[in-house]
């Protein structure tokens, strides 16, 4: 398994950053490579993705969503990833949003990606989108303030 953790400090309050996050909708708005995330029942969304021309579709479970904290999920057939999402205010109307995302790259090309960074950077980029799309806007497109409790073991 390889992993990432990326960070970004958004000019909006926790609330309006965790209410937009909760949108999976709206990720190809600012994620490179997502063309489509529907949103399938509360904790169950299927993705469609094209990376380096491959594409792929793929069904993610919310595992755990905390209102204003997290929302972690992982994949639950094809590309094997998983991941969570934070928020921490920083003050009234700074938070930040912190990305930890594992994954398992399957053959020569996304191994070679990962080894270059490709991923890291692509992180990167998509929580810099996220920062211009959700300050642009000031406020979220909607909201989802339910909880997913964590597994029990």
């Amino acid at each position: 398994m390889s992993g990432v953790t990326e960070h970004v400090d958004v000019s909006v309050p926790v609330r309006t950053a965790y209410d937009q996050w909760t949108q999976f909708e709206e990720f190809p708005h600012f994620m490179e490579g997502v063309e489509e995330v529907r949103q399938l029942s509360d904790t169950m969304t299927h993705w469609t993705v094209e990376i380096a021309g491959v594409k792929r579709e793929f069904d993610a479970e919310i595992t755990e969503q905390l209102p204003d904290e997290r929302v972690a999920w992982r994949s639950t057939g094809g590309t094997q990833h998983a991941g969570v999402v934070t928020f921490h205010r920083l003050d009234e109307s700074t938070s930040r949003v912190t990305l930890q995302l594992e994954f398992e790259p399957h053959g020569v090309i996304e191994k070679a990606g990962d080894k270059l960074g490709i991923v890291d950077r692509r992180a990167k980029g998509d929580l810099e989108r996220f920062k211009q799309f959700i300050e642009r806007r000031g406020q979220e497109t909607g909201a989802w303030r339910g909880n997913v409790d964590r597994p029990t073991p």
